[in-house]
C-alpha cells in the first residue's frame, strides 16, 4: 500500500494533462470563444430601463432601439479596453452601416462627456448607467460588451471584449446579414 501513494502525484498530473489537452483540442477546433457568453437574453426583448441621456436633459427608454437594426456598446473612462475599441467605434458610426448606441456603465457623467468630447463621440444616444442597473438586467460582466439588437428589439447577439474591424467581420457582419434578410421577408 506504500507503494502506491508514490503514484498518486503521477495520476493526477494525468488526469489534469488529459483535462487540460480536451479543452485545447476543444479550443483549436474552433467549438470554443471565451468571448461568446452565453445570454438568457438572446431572442428576448431589450430589457426595460427609463434613463437619462449622457448629452441631453431627456430620459430615454428602450423603445430607441426599435424600428432598426442597432449596436448597444457597454462603456466606461475606466476601462482600457474600451479605449483600444473606441476609434473602430467612431469610424463604424461614420460609415453608418449600423445604429451605434452607447451604455455609459457605473462612470462620472463629467467624466464620460470629456471623453467623447476629445476622442469623438460614435453614439446616437448615450445611455447613463451609473447604478449599474441596466447592465445588471444585461447581464454584463464588465465593459465593454456589445450587444447586436433587432428592429423588433430583442437581443440578437452578445460580445464581450474589444470591437475592431476583424472581429466585426467576423462575429457582426454575418449577423447582421441574416437579421437583414429575416426581415426582408
Amino acid at each position: 500500500m506504500g507503494r502506491l501513494k508514490l503514484f498518486i502525484p503521477l495520476l493526477v498530473f494525468l488526469l489534469l494533462a488529459a483535462l487540460f489537452f480536451a479543452v485545447e483540442t476543444e479550443v483549436s477546433e474552433g467549438e470554443y470563444d471565451p468571448k461568446a457568453l452565453p445570454s438568457a437574453l438572446i431572442g428576448q426583448p431589450f430589457p426595460t430601463f427609463r434613463l437619462p441621456a449622457l448629452l441631453g436633459e431627456r430620459e430615454v427608454d428602450e423603445s430607441l432601439l426599435k424600428g432598426k437594426v442597432s449596436i448597444v456598446n457597454v462603456w466606461a473612462t475606466w476601462c482600457p479596453t474600451c479605449l483600444y475599441e473606441h476609434p473602430f467605434l467612431v469610424a463604424l458610426a461614420e460609415r453608418g452601416e449600423v445604429a451605434v448606441y452607447g451604455i455609459n456603465y457605473k462612470d462620472d457623467a463629467d467624466k464620460a462627456r470629456q471623453w467623447l468630447a476629445s476622442k469623438g463621440n460614435p453614439f446616437a444616444v448615450n445611455i447613463v448607467d451609473a447604478s449599474g442597473k441596466l447592465g445588471l438586467d444585461l447581464g454584463v460582466t464588465g465593459a465593454p460588451e456589445t450587444f447586436v439588437v433587432d428592429s423588433a428589439g430583442r437581443v440578437r447577439m452578445r460580445y464581450q471584449g474589444g470591437l475592431d474591424e476583424k472581429i466585426w467581420q467576423r462575429h457582426f457582419v454575418p449577423l447582421l446579414e441574416q437579421i437583414a434578410a429575416e426581415e426582408a421577408l
